[in-house]
């Protein structure tokens, strides 16, 4: 019998075996009694693995709405309310790793657990019995695929696409070996994109769907990146939008674009983007619904990629967007900016933030997919930036993920 603690960073839950090893559970909740299991990972210090026979349970335990729990959203075992608790809870232990003490944030969400992704890449699983392919998951830790019937993290228009593919590929006595996955993306509208992805084959190119995010309409690839959840999305870009007060904005990471476009139209924008292929659609995106007196400018003079220097996007028409390499973005930061910050799970590089740093534009504002590396940053940022605001989003529900916004302000 091992008796679990708590739930840490990254979503499993600690306990300790009786020889003093500590063991990370996926399925199991804070003080509860695990009586089997099944080891995922050994490492010399430490242990994972799959609580399998629970002997009490904990008060916050319900019953998962899917088998396949574990592979695609794995606290679909604990009471929502317990859940957004435990991330506002968590937030505030990673910002004291770092030695920042914070209150506890308040935490957002549409109070919709289920159906919300608006992306999914489905295994394909060949049952050896019926001679037919399945929708799968790969299974938690693993590389076997578990075969599914039902799922409830996605839309519904998402699930019902995928069936009608297998179905396509059965009625051609098809087999799962020759494909690696299947990709699907839908839009507000319930409209679905995306496809099969052959091994051994470049990634087809698929058709790009639209958008509205806070009246701006944006267009995007089926497999770059684009927000999973909208409506909470819009929730955290009312909140960033509200605090920008500089005529000046520069969107670093800015990817396809929806967050400066969303919040900051009406300043002089500038997004810049190191991605090629975010970059043609973020260029595309500036260019859309802008007004006629923007689109009568010469093509020079429209948003578009620049090569020569900040101060070409500095000066011209917004909104500017910017195709450069990763180490000439910080060339555009200047301290009359709110900076906004969107940056992948690893958080910013060290010569970003030892640019704001230097420059001290006015504001920063930080939203992040990983309040570990957030928390790193921000406190590097500590010595000229004060925490003006921090706010919590429930961007995927009955996950582990933690989606966190906070305002920095410059000192004076």
């Amino acid at each position: 019998m091992i008796k679990t603690i708590k739930i840490i960073p990254g979503g499993q839950t600690l306990a300790t075996m009786p020889d003093g090893k500590k063991i990370f559970f996926w399925g199991a909740l804070p003080n509860e009694t695990i009586k089997s299991f099944d080891i995922t990972k050994k490492k010399s210090h430490y242990l994972e693995a799959i609580a399998r026979e629970i002997v009490s349970p904990s008060p916050y335990r319900i019953s998962p709405k899917d088998d396949c729990f574990l592979s695609t959203s794995p606290w679909q075992n604990m009471d929502y309310e317990f859940e957004l608790k435990t991330k506002q809870s968590l937030v505030v232990e990673m910002f004291r790793e770092h030695q920042i003490n914070i209150s506890t944030p308040s935490i957002y969400t549409d109070k919709k657990e289920f159906f919300y992704r608006n992306k999914m890449e489905y295994a394909l699983y060949w049952n050896h019995e019926t001679k037919k392919i399945e929708l799968a998951f790969h299974q938690r830790s693993s590389h076997y695929k578990i075969p599914i019937k039902s799922s409830s993290i996605e839309r519904p228009e998402l699930f019902q696409a995928a069936t009608k593919i297998i179905k396509e590929l059965n009625d051609n006595h098809e087999e799962a070996r020759k494909y690696q996955s299947l990709l699907l993306r839908c839009n507000q509208k319930g409209e679905v994109s995306g496809g099969l992805y052959e091994n051994k084959k470049p990634h087809p190119v698929f058709n790009n769907l639209t958008d509205t995010i806070l009246g701006h309409t944006y267009s995007y690839s089926p497999n770059g990146f684009f927000q999973i959840n909208l409506p909470v999305y819009e929730m955290a870009l009312k909140e960033i939008k509200k605090h920008i007060n500089t005529d000046e904005v520069l969107d670093l990471y800015a990817g396809v674009g929806t967050i400066g476009l969303s919040v900051a139209s009406t300043r002089h924008l500038v997004s810049v983007e190191c991605d090629k292929h975010a970059f043609s659609e973020l260029e595309k995106n500036c260019k859309m619904g802008l007004s006629e007196e923007i689109q009568s400018h010469d093509e020079d003079e429209r948003a578009g990629p620049v090569t020569t220097g900040a101060g070409d996007a500095l000066r011209g028409k917004s909104p500017f967007a910017i195709l450069t390499r990763s180490e000439d973005a910080l060339n555009f930061i200047q301290p009359n900016q709110t900076v906004i910050l969107d940056p992948p799970r690893a958080g910013c590089d060290q010569k970003l933030i030892n640019r704001l740093n230097d420059k001290k534009p006015t504001m920063i504002i930080y939203l992040s997919c990983n309040p570990i590396t957030q928390a790193r940053d921000v406190k590097m940022l500590l010595e000229n930036y004060q925490i003006k605001e921090i706010k919590t989003y429930n961007f995927f529900p009955r996950t582990p993920h933690i989606e966190n916004l906070l305002i920095l302000e410059r000192k004076n």
